[in-house]
């Protein structure tokens, strides 16, 4: 779990993140994604690169969609201030407009509390209506057999994400798995690599053991692997993240690494493009 190929160990490899920090200004969002996911490296990286737009909670939608073109990502996983859960259907059309326009891919929404059948049926139409694939979720335990239903009606995955120390629930990866391990292979992980740490888990033993449900990436990096660690930018903490993505690649993981930088909240763009750089260096050099 600690980092034995640490940031330095790629910092050549990671310059376009100090260029974006810098301030440099990168090519458009087309010639980035034709560059990262060439046929090449497409066969040898069978996931896409995203971002869980919890990283710009406190930018309003516009900004969100040109920060994430800015750092060369596609796709994007939106919380519910950018797309809010009661939203009407014409509205989510003209925010799912707005978001290809964008040159941008809503792969997925969350994470999205599923305490009752009022919120499993709200999460489910409002994924339908915004042409989501997956619902990143924290369902309560008696509503998974509701779930479980919704998902083969509807073919939209639900991915439960674990949140560490706190989360009585779902604090692990295995603990996420116990509970879905018998029902519909819709219905499985998305690993926070973060608090997957915090809580004294490994992210990496956890995606192999636990990948004919992995559905979902939440990447980060945190300063120390105990509750109170401190979130870095991805390639400064304590997490082999070098490691963790050779096992995706192993294991043939074909889901979205959404990055969710959770440092900086008033002003995240540097230290987010840092963390994008750097992996994109480590997937150049594995």
């Amino acid at each position: 779990m600690a980092c034995t190929q640490t940031r330095r160990s790629f910092v050549a490899l990671a310059g376009v993140a100090a260029s974006v920090a810098a301030g440099k200004s990168l090519p458009p969002l087309g010639a980035a994604e034709a560059r990262e996911r060439s046929p090449r490296e497409s066969a040898k990286r069978p996931f896409a690169l995203g971002v869980a737009s919890y990283t710009f909670r406190k930018f309003k939608l516009d900004e969100t969609l040109a920060m994430t073109r800015r750092v060369g990502l596609e796709y994007i996983c939106f919380k519910s201030f950018h797309l809010p859960l009661e939203s009407k259907p014409d509205e989510i059309a003209r925010v799912v407009a707005k978001v290809k326009a964008a040159g941008l891919k809503l792969y997925g929404g969350g994470v999205i509390t599923m305490g009752n059948k009022a919120q499993v049926e709200q999460a489910f139409d409002y994924a339908k209506a915004a042409g989501m694939r997956v619902i990143i979720a924290s369902p309560a335990p008696d509503v998974l057999p509701l779930v479980n239903e919704k998902v083969r009606q509807s073919g939209i995955q639900v991915a439960i994400h674990n949140h560490g120390p706190g989360d009585k629930t779902y604090p692990t990866p295995q603990s996420v798995y116990e509970k879905v391990k018998g029902l519909d292979k819709g219905i499985g992980l998305c690993i926070d690599v973060g608090h997957t740490v915090r809580i004294g888990a490994d992210p990496i033993r956890s995606a192999r053991d636990y990948a004919d449900r992995l559905l979902d990436v939440h990447i980060k990096d945190v300063m120390a692997a105990a509750p109170d660690g401190k979130e870095s930018e991805v390639g400064r903490g304590v997490i082999d993240i070098p490691q963790f993505l050779r096992t995706l690649i192993q294991i043939n993981y074909s889901g979205v690494v959404a990055f969710e930088y959770e440092k900086d909240e008033g002003d995240p763009l540097a230290g987010l493009a840092e963390s994008v750089g750097y992996v994109k260096g480590v997937l150049a050099a594995i």
